[in-house]
C-alpha cells in the first residue's frame, strides 16, 4: 500500500504520520509530500527516513491513497491530478466538503456510502466531526429539530504560527501574530474569516456540514465559534432540541454504546470531559448531559475531542482503513 501524505511537514501531517504508525496502517511505501521549499527534507517513519518530494513527483509516483492536509487551494489544484492518476484522495481541507459530487465522511456514521468510484473524499471540519459523532445516534432515535453550539477551540486548529504566538506571549516575547489580538489570557470570538451573513466560515461549516453528514437539511443549526488559549483540543457546549421526548439515562446509554464516543458524566465525582485529558486520544468525550429545563424535548451536552486527531488525522486514516477493508483500493 503506497501512501502519500500531502502536507507531511505541517502540524496535521505530522500527526497523520504518528497515527499511521500507531495504528499499524499497512504502509509498504511512504511518500511524504510538501511545498518546494521542503523538498529533500528527511521525514522519519517507523525507523526509516523518507525524502520529501514535490507535488508533481508525487502524482507521477501513483500512490494508492493520498492523505491531503495542505490547504484548500492546494487541494483544489492537485487532488484532481492525483485522482486522474488513479490515486484515491482523502482531503482534510474545506475544498471539497460541500461539493455535491463528493462524499463528506465520518466513518462511524456514513462510511457505508463510499464506493470504489469515489476518488476524492472529503474529511469534515474538526469541530463538526466531534459534534456529529454524538448527534448521529440521537438523531436516529429522537429526530433533531435544532442545534445551538458554542465552541471553545484550540489554537492548534490555526496551526504552528498560533502555537508560537501563545508561547511568545507566555514568555513576554514580541513575535509574529497569528491572530489580530493576543490569545494569552483571552478568548477571541472569531474562528476563520467572516461571511456576508455575519457568521464566520467556521460557524457556517458547523451548519452546512452537519446537515450533509446527517443527510437531513431540515436540521436547524446555529453556531458561535471562539478561539481560546488551549492546546489539547476543541470543546463544545451543545444544545439540542428533538421532535420526541427523552429520558436522560437513555441518552447516556445510547452514547455509551456509540463507537468512538466515551461518556464522562458523573457530577458526584466531578467527572466531565476536558481538553487536557482528550489530548492525544482518538475518542470523542461527552458529559454534562442534562435536560434543558427552559424548553420541551431539549438537551444540553459538553463535547470535547483532540482536534488534530479525531478532528483531522485519525478520521482521515479511518476513512483509508475502511477503503482498504472494502477493497476499494
Amino acid at each position: 500500500m503506497r501512501i502519500a501524505v500531502v502536507g507531511a511537514t505541517g502540524m496535521v501531517g505530522e500527526v497523520m504520520l504518528k497515527v499511521l504508525a500507531e495504528r499499524n496502517f499497512p504502509v509498504t511505501e511512504l511518500i511524504p509530500v510538501a511545498s518546494e521549499k521542503s523538498v529533500g527534507k528527511l521525514i522519519e517513519f517507523k525507523g526509516k527516513s523518507y525524502a520529501v518530494v514535490g507535488m508533481q513527483t508525487a502524482v507521477d509516483m501513483k500512490a494508492d491513497i493520498a492523505l491531503f492536509s495542505a490547504g484548500g487551494e492546494t487541494s483544489l489544484e492537485w487532488a484532481p491530478k492525483f485522482a486522474a492518476a488513479g490515486t484515491t484522495v482523502i482531503d482534510n481541507s474545506s475544498a471539497w466538503r460541500m461539493d455535491p459530487t463528493k462524499k463528506l465522511i465520518v466513518p462511524e456514521i456514513n462510511a457505508s456510502s463510499l464506493t470504489k468510484d469515489d476518488k476524492i473524499i472529503a474529511n469534515p471540519n474538526c469541530s463538526t466531526i466531534q459534534m456529529v459523532l454524538v448527534l448521529a445516534p440521537l438523531h436516529k432515535k429522537y429526530n433533531i429539530k435544532r442545534v445551538i453550539v458554542s465552541t471553545y477551540q484550540s489554537i492548534t486548529g490555526t496551526g504552528v504560527k498560533a502555537v508560537q504566538q501563545l508561547e511568545n506571549e507566555y514568555a513576554g516575547v514580541q513575535g509574529e501574530m497569528a491572530y489580530k489580538y493576543p490569545i494569552h489570557r483571552n478568548a477571541i470570538p472569531q474562528c476563520d474569516s467572516f461571511e456576508e451573513n455575519g457568521y464566520t466560515k467556521e460557524e457556517m461549516k458547523l451548519v452546512r456540514e452537519t446537515q450533509k453528514i446527517l443527510d437531513d437539511r431540515t436540521i436547524a443549526v446555529t453556531a458561535t465559534a471562539v478561539r481560546v488559549p488551549i492546546v489539547g483540543g476543541h470543546s463544545e457546549a451543545v444544545n439540542v432540541e428533538f421532535s420526541n421526548d427523552f429520558v436522560v439515562s437513555d441518552i447516556q446509554n445510547i452514547l455509551h454504546h456509540t463507537d468512538g464516543v466515551v461518556v464522562q458524566d458523573n457530577n458526584d465525582t466531578y467527572t466531565y470531559p476536558m481538553p487536557m485529558y482528550a489530548q492525544g486520544k482518538d475518542d470523542v468525550f461527552v458529559g454534562r448531559i442534562r435536560r434543558d429545563e427552559s424548553q420541551a424535548n431539549t438537551l444540553n451536552m459538553w463535547i470535547v475531542a483532540d482536534n488534530l486527531r479525531k478532528g483531522a488525522a485519525t478520521n482521515t486514516i479511518q476513512i483509508a482503513e475502511y477503503l482498504i477493508a472494502a477493497k476499494f483500493v
